[in-house]
């Protein structure tokens, strides 16, 4: 009787908890507008999962391993997997009973000076009915961050794999830039050297040797930055390989020159293929669940209790079950009057579920925008380093020219140093260039999901 009493009470309630249904649909995704294919003209295919085996040097695959096992900040986000994942034992375990042993014992005293005592032991059983699936959102919002925690994690090895690559070829780079300077000093002494010796012979003016020697100097000072950069740019890496920074991880190597062309796949599927995106979109349906559980706060809780025991006067009474007895109880609690409490956390729910939904709509545009950014900037690359090539070209036979018409007496000494700056400016471009279209194909693999798969045997030794 007490349970049809219970059902007609609850029922006007449980017609508004129908009503309340996800925000968020399974069609949600197929509703979003995605562009049919990309903007710049590209390679058709599927995306390439293995950018990593393109790179034959066993030392960057060494150094990926270190980074994988020993960084920190990579370590410190797999913490907040396993903190979710507890989150989610919590979560769940609201929809399974709770069972507890207690033992009691009291001694009181009563107006007419008389002194009892007591003593109990009993089971207890406690268990909240998830009628209304108030629980199994609490425990679905749980679920979906653990989810989401996981993909942020994938998204941060990605990262991480793609900043020890970048990083190991800006050591090259710097290192190259620094040979480069090295062999321009060489040029800048034997300038300086050749125009005292015409000087003394009345050859050269004293202008021509102040010009040359301050040239040196400048050289120098460049020089000095560049080493300072490298060691610089060593000890970056190393810090996200999780090793000391002391500057004397030693890398040789060569920039390559990207020649290759890259599958691209369609738009549409970036949103499952890249984690940040996959990470964002959980984080959606988490503040939906959210909403939907902050909704069900405002209905009725039916609660069963039940116990099991005994007790007496005496201690050993609590632990004889001769006479022990049990209990049921079930109770339904409603929530009245809470001076609009829920309904403001019902609505507090439901902007920050809109604030989410603008959050994950925006980082589409971002990963779109990054995918077409990449594209235009390869291309653009590849431009600049044909038309640097030729410049540099031209750049050394002037460079040649200038100094053979300097020593005729043709051209002035700062004729000279502006065909020297200029074949070196050429040529140092040329190796930013080079390790720009390694930097800008990095990235792009990571836009497009960054997922890598890592060759089996790489070496061990990566000094």
């Amino acid at each position: 009787m007490w349970l049809k009493t219970s059902l007609v009470a609850v029922l006007p309630a449980l017609l508004l908890g129908c009503q309340a249904t996800s925000q968020i649909d399974s069609d949600y995704l197929s509703n979003i507008q995605s562009p049919e294919s990309w903007q710049h003209k590209h390679t058709t295919g599927e995306v390439s999962m293995n950018w990593l085996q393109q790179l034959t040097n066993a030392q960057v695959h060494g150094l990926v391993s270190l980074a994988l096992e020993n960084n920190l900040n990579l370590q410190r986000k797999s913490m907040d997997v396993e903190a979710a994942q507890q989150q989610l034992i919590s979560s769940g375990s609201a929809l399974w009973p709770t069972l507890s042993i207690d033992l009691d014992s009291s001694r009181r005293k009563s107006t007419s000076e008389q002194y009892s005592t007591g003593h109990s032991l009993a089971l207890s059983m406690n268990y909240e009915l998830d009628l209304w699936g108030k629980l199994s959102d609490e425990a679905r919002q749980a679920n979906l961050n653990v989810m989401a925690s996981m993909a942020e994690y994938k998204q941060q090895t990605y990262g991480l794999v793609a900043d020890v690559v970048v990083s190991w070829f800006a050591v090259i780079e710097g290192k190259t830039q620094k040979t480069l300077l090295e062999r321009r000093l060489e040029v800048v002494e034997q300038n300086l050297d050749i125009i005292e010796s015409g000087y003394k012979q009345g050859l050269n003016s004293a202008l021509d040797v102040y010009l040359a020697r301050t040239e040196l100097s400048n050289e120098q000072a460049k020089l000095a930055q560049q080493e300072t950069l490298v060691t610089t740019t060593i000890r970056k890496l190393e810090r996200l390989v999780g090793e000391y920074p002391s500057g004397l991880l030693a890398v040789n190597a060569q920039l390559p020159l990207l020649e290759s062309a890259i599958s691209l796949g369609v738009p549409s599927m970036l949103l499952t293929r890249k984690p940040a995106l996959m990470a964002s979109w959980y984080q959606l349906l988490a503040q939906d669940a959210a909403l939907a559980y902050a909704h069900k706060q405002r209905f009725p809780s039916i609660n069963i209790s039940a116990s099991y025991g005994s007790g007496g006067e005496q201690l050993s009474d609590a632990f004889s079950f001769s006479a022990a007895g049990w209990s049921l109880i079930s109770g339904i609690s409603a929530p009245l009057f809470n001076a609009g409490n829920l309904a403001a956390r019902e609505e507090l729910a439901r902007i920050e579920l809109k604030s989410k939904e603008l959050m994950y709509l925006n980082s589409l545009q971002d990963a779109f925008a990054a995918v077409e950014n990449g594209i235009s900037k390869e291309a653009s690359l590849k431009r600049r380093y044909e038309e640097t090539l030729v410049a540099q070209k031209n750049a050394q036979l002037a460079e040649q020219l200038s100094f053979e018409q300097y020593q005729k007496g043709l051209v002035s000494y700062t004729t000279v140093l502006d065909a020297q700056k200029r074949s070196f400016d050429a040529q140092s471009s040329l190796i930013s260039i080079k390790n720009e279209l390694i930097k800008n194909r990095v990235e792009l693999h990571l836009a497009l999901g960054g997922d890598f798969q890592q060759t089996e045997e790489v070496s061990n030794d990566i000094s």
